[in-house]
């Protein structure tokens, strides 16, 4: 992948993903990790090479086809790209809502997942109102509302404190648990050795090691 007519930011990359698995991705600051991630979720295309998500060659799909695609996948950005005229509620319900679904049917679903990620009592705040680690965690109850197939987070934890960044961790393992693969782009290492899933480091814009299992602290 290269953006413009610039070198490649990612280049000799080569993976499958399982059906259900857990992945960290991590690597130092300008390694590709963000790049990565667009290309997965298809907001942007490889410059060569080959992607097939949900046994579909993307190459292959007309225009039409790409929303389906892109409807089964979850992504928490960086910059929460909420909608600032919206509240939580609204911002978390707006993926039912596209999906057709009223908000009488999914309100208590709605309210209870903004009470795990800790916003019980901001359900009808605006963006404005909220600190950076709030508006974190409403992106990332945005993207979990829907219980996609493939869900991407691209540092999840960056903007919230150690107890809190574990406790949504919990909550894409809860997710992983449902079926869900999972894959989170991070350079916080300390919080991932933590965890019990395999690690990918990206370095120099290809991929490098891979470790297998870790054993969770504590």
């Amino acid at each position: 992948m290269r953006y413009g007519t610039g070198p490649e930011v990612l280049h000799d990359i080569n993976f499958t993903l399982e059906a259900g698995s857990f992945h960290f991705l991590v690597g130092p600051s300008g390694a590709g990790k963000s790049s990565l991630l667009r290309i997965m979720y298809l907001a942007h295309r490889p410059s060569r090479g080959l992607i097939s998500l949900f046994d579909r060659d993307i190459a292959m799909l007309s225009r039409a086809e790409l929303p389906a695609i892109r409807r089964k996948i979850g992504v928490v950005f960086q910059d929460f790209r909420l909608l600032d005229h919206l509240t939580a509620f609204e911002n978390v319900v707006l993926p039912l809502r596209i999906a057709g679904a009223r908000d009488e049917q999914v309100r208590d679903h709605v309210r209870e997942l903004l009470h795990w990620v800790g916003l019980g009592d901001h359900v009808d705040a605006l963006p404005a109102t909220l600190s950076g680690g709030q508006k974190q965690r409403v992106a990332i109850a945005r993207a979990v509302i829907t219980r996609p197939r493939l869900l991407l987070a691209d540092e999840p934890t960056g903007n919230v404190d150690a107890e809190v960044g574990v406790r949504l961790l919990y909550l894409f393992e809860e997710l992983n648990k449902i079926g869900t693969t999972v894959v989170i782009a991070t350079h916080n290492e300390t919080l991932v050795a933590g965890f019990d899933h395999p690690v990918v480091r990206l370095e120099h814009g290809t991929l490098g090691l891979v470790a297998g299992q870790r054993r969770r602290a504590g």
